[in-house]
């Protein structure tokens, strides 16, 4: 048996997320349908972690183990002559079999992208949350701030949460800023992207996090209440829940004991 690992981008638009559930559209059971195909065989994949419906990954990681004799270096381009064009796997890796895509993830980055211009960009409508009202860039980095470190995330974790503890870890959070199509970044008017990178995430976790810090760029909260929503441990003091689509899963990382090149496999690809 061979446990094969595979970095994998997908527009999330026309799913139902990524785990496979009863009568939805999910970029597992596309995966699997895909392996189904290719080896005969009917098995199940495990994902770094469930990116909600609408939810969009450039380096999600999935591993599974297979009979097949198929070379490693063979695994993308079958698989992605047999997936729709909204998915793509960009590598694939051979890993030990004690090695699980989300047990074995020590750090995960995501990003929260929002466009503050009068006017969205067409070709980023799936992509981008359209905010068409000024943001105050600096505040929203201040309020970032207090999100570093270890703290329990109850206020920005949904009420829907199974997970029995809520204490993450944020190793850096950020916001960069763009020229938009149309004002300046002076005036608060750009493509936003918040950048956040932890040892794990809660469910709508890091959409939670961008709709309140949207609330400190509007002027409806301050940078200094973001200690009083972690310490409430209540998730109505909190802002709302953004908007799926402007969330990508971005980066998963593992330990140098795994083995994981993925510059490697892909330059091997080729």
């Amino acid at each position: 048996m061979q446990n094969i690992c595979l970095l994998v981008s997908y527009d999330g638009t026309g799913y139902q997320g990524f785990q496979s559930q009863p009568g939805g559209r999910t970029i597992q059971d596309k995966l699997e349908a895909a392996i189904r195909i290719l080896t005969g065989e009917s098995l199940k994949i495990h994902g770094s972690g469930r990116t909600d419906a609408g939810v969009h990954a450039r380096g999600q990681v999935v591993h599974f183990r297979t009979a097949s004799s198929i070379p490693v270096d063979r695994w993308a381009l079958a698989l992605n002559s047999r997936l729709p064009d909204d998915i793509v796997v960009r590598a694939a890796v051979s890993v030990p079999d004690t090695f699980h895509a989300r047990l074995s993830a020590i750090r995960k980055t995501y990003k929260y992208t929002i466009n503050s211009c009068r006017f969205p960009d067409v070709f980023e409508r799936k992509y981008v949350f359209h905010h068409p009202t000024p943001l105050r860039f600096d505040a929203m980095r201040e309020g970032l701030v207090h999100l570093l470190g270890e703290h329990d995330f109850t206020s920005f974790a949904s009420p829907h949460s199974t997970q029995p503890n809520h204490v993450r870890t944020l190793y850096e959070a950020k916001l960069t800023v763009e020229p938009g199509g149309d004002g300046s970044v002076a005036d608060g008017r750009g493509k936003a992207s918040l950048f956040v990178t932890g040892n794990g995430f809660l469910y709508n976790m890091v959409r939670i996090i961008a709709g309140t810090l949207i609330q400190v760029g509007e002027g409806k909260r301050q940078p200094e209440d973001i200690p009083k929503i972690l310490a409430a441990k209540d998730r109505s003091k909190a802002g709302p829940t953004a908007v799926a689509h402007g969330l990508t899963l971005m980066n998963v990382e593992y330990g140098p004991e795994w083995g994981i090149d993925w510059e490697a496999a892909m330059n091997r690809r080729r």
